[in-house]
């Protein structure tokens, strides 16, 4: 088999999933943007979590040409990335209790705001704790997930339970356990994850769905535009201007 014939199986495999996600989320994303848009009117502010590479999908929104100001990342200290030294002490961190109200009780979030939690697996003590203790200080929550997970593994947190299950709206990725969608006879494990960019594409079609409601009400939706076209930079520092109080990146 030659390598070409992996690449095509890995773009069959990644655009498939592309297909079920538009197909099997669309009002989830629909409900999403319009909870995002929802937050953004009523003057709260929003915010994206993720850990490990499920913080790529979270910072992919955030001080983004085409995409909307208003997203700050939420950082949990040694595990958004894996620049963390050593790499595996991110993943012990996301099983560590109490992390995320730690985190969430010194940050600017609010009641009345909006926080994206991206977790694959949805298992580890990190995502689940900050879901129950965000939504008990007001905030709306949106996880971002792969339900399959839940019937296949279990819940590293005390109570048993997963992300999914402490949330206002559910994004479901549709990823495989394991996160990998190719296998062959001459390789010991299965390789090529998928999650990264489906889980991109789901966030970013709920922006899309978020500057298009806002739109639909009169609400110009605060988007950034590339500091690579003419008027790039004039444009964003009106928009940051405008929006100082909910941006927190900038500061």
């Amino acid at each position: 088999m030659g390598d070409s014939k992996l690449a095509d199986q890995y773009f069959d495999a990644a655009i498939g999933l592309l297909r079920r996600v538009r197909d099997e989320e669309a009002d989830a994303v629909t409900a999403a943007g319009t909870l995002l848009a929802d937050t953004v009117a009523a003057g709260g502010r929003l915010f994206a979590f993720g850990a490990g590479h499920s913080s790529l999908a979270a910072q992919d929104v955030v001080y983004r040409a085409g995409g909307l100001a208003l997203m700050n990342l939420l950082t949990v200290p040694g595990v958004v990335g894996v620049d963390v030294m050593p790499a595996p002490l991110g993943s012990a961190l996301e099983r560590v209790d109490g992390l995320a109200s730690a985190v969430l009780d010194s940050s600017p979030l609010r009641a009345g705001d909006a926080l994206v939690i991206i977790s694959l697996s949805g298992r580890n003590a990190l995502p689940v704790e900050m879901a129950t203790h965000a939504r008990a200080l007001g905030v709306k929550v949106i996880g971002v997930t792969s339900v399959a997970y839940t019937s296949e593994t279990t819940s590293r947190h005390s109570s048993g339970t997963f992300l999914k299950d402490h949330c206002d709206l559910v994004l479901d990725s549709k990823i495989a356990v394991g996160d990998a969608e190719l296998t062959l006879d001459t390789v010991p494990a299965p390789f090529a994850p998928a999650s990264t960019v489906v889980t991109t594409a789901l966030l970013q079609a709920v922006m899309a769905t978020a500057a298009g409601s806002l739109a639909d009400r009169g609400i110009e939706p605060p988007l950034l535009r590339s500091g690579n076209v003419d008027g790039g930079h004039e444009w964003n520092g009106r928009v940051m201007e405008e929006y100082r109080d909910r941006i927190f990146y900038r500061h």
